[in-house]
């Protein structure tokens, strides 16, 4: 590490680095409150899958934009599309087997992963756009993505906080959902938008792999601990979101990439945090 790359050093340029260290911080803590959705409903290859779409989505629009003249259909708009496709994709086979649904997973993944690196060969003015799109190398943030990150953060959190007792109930007992006269399908729909969303706004800001790892490591942490599902939602945003803050000084520490950071520090923290949990269990079990 460099004498130079102190913490001292990284508050001293605060200014620099404040929308970026800030937009990892509310990224986070949004995708792990999601993510525990997603970890207990045993879904975790599907924000792996919905990622990757709004990877191709984010590159096709810049292929748009250079190639066809279509200055309208910005990268935020095209991570949108792509990956309300994806999830409507795997809602349609969640009416399916289980293996129909992983299927669909395995096929949204591929054509992403696969799309993002076929069409960013022909963007290659936009070459480091696409690499920070894909591994999430960005050390600074604008300011506008900054704030479109918190709005829709904002948005998504007051919902999910409004509604999490439908959210849950779906997610875990969808018959008794429909029993008690819930709108369990628009609870389902609404549910898997709203990660739709959260996905394609951070893949277009921070890139694909800290958009994955953000979207379980977290989740799984506190689902390790947390002894219901509220518990579990809260903490899982707070582990995300010092995952994301964290990760970003340590990156600047260390002279890392950034995405890479993140996520090796959430595997960390889930690691932690599965260990102390099988003691606590160990221990509340002797008692």
């Amino acid at each position: 590490m460099d004498d130079g790359l102190t913490l001292g050093a990284f508050f001293d340029a605060w200014p620099l680095f404040r929308e970026a260290a800030l937009t990892g911080l509310v990224a986070g803590g949004l995708l792990g409150v999601l993510g525990v959705y997603v970890v207990l409903r045993r879904l975790v290859f599907l924000t792996a899958a919905v990622s990757q779409a709004a990877g191709l989505g984010v590159v096709a629009a810049f292929y748009a934009q250079l190639h066809l003249g279509l200055a309208w259909l910005s990268p935020t708009l095209g991570a949108a599309g792509a990956t309300l496709g994806a999830v409507a994709l795997v809602l349609l086979g969640r009416r399916g087997a289980s293996a129909q649904r992983d299927d669909l997973l395995g096929v949204a993944w591929l054509v992403g992963a696969a799309g993002t690196v076929a069409v960013g060969t022909r963007v290659v003015q936009e070459v480091q756009d696409v690499q920070t799109l894909l591994f999430g190398t960005a050390v600074a943030v604008v300011p506008e993505d900054f704030h479109r990150v918190v709005a829709v953060a904002a948005v998504l959190l007051i919902l999910h906080g409004w509604w999490w007792r439908g959210f849950a109930a779906v997610s875990f007992d969808p018959d008794g959902a429909r029993v008690r006269g819930l709108p369990a399908r628009g609870l389902d729909v609404l549910l898997f938008a709203t990660l739709a969303v959260a996905v394609s706004v951070t893949t277009r800001v921070i890139g694909a792999l800290p958009t994955f790892a953000f979207s379980v490591l977290p989740a799984v942490a506190a689902l390790r601990l947390a002894p219901n599902v509220p518990t579990a939602l809260m903490l899982a945003g707070v582990v995300g979101a010092g995952t994301g803050f964290a990760g970003y000084v340590l990156a600047f520490l260390w002279e890392l990439p950034v995405g890479a950071t993140q996520t090796l520090l959430g595997v960390a923290v889930a690691a932690v945090a599965a260990a102390l949990g099988a003691v606590l269990r160990r221990l509340t079990g002797a008692g």
